[in-house]
């Protein structure tokens, strides 16, 4: 596994959660501006984002809190902005 991505509420708590279960940090930073709003179809959006990697130092979490509460009626688009896990990555060698 290369990289999973979650939805989540309450970032900081989020990040503790994973921290007492061997998880490390390895950055926060905030998406926002015109570009973010054109890649992900949600104009005005400001994400917060965390990157956790694995005791194993070869996959990482990637954690994210939108800064506004989104409709259940989203566009099939907008619907990753919703709490709970996301995309999947995997690494495939040989």
């Amino acid at each position: 596994m290369d990289n999973v991505g979650v939805v989540v509420d309450d970032l900081g708590e989020t990040i503790d959660l994973f921290r007492e279960l061997g998880l490390e940090l390895e950055g926060r930073a905030t998406i926002e501006g015109e570009w973010a709003g054109r890649v992900t179809g949600l104009a005005d959006q400001r994400v917060e984002i965390a990157m956790m990697r694995t005791p194993d130092g070869h996959s990482y979490l990637e954690l994210s809190r939108s800064s506004r509460r989104l409709s259940s009626r989203l566009s099939r688009p907008a619907r990753h902005a919703h709490n709970g896990c996301r995309p999947t990555r995997f690494v495939c060698i040989g």
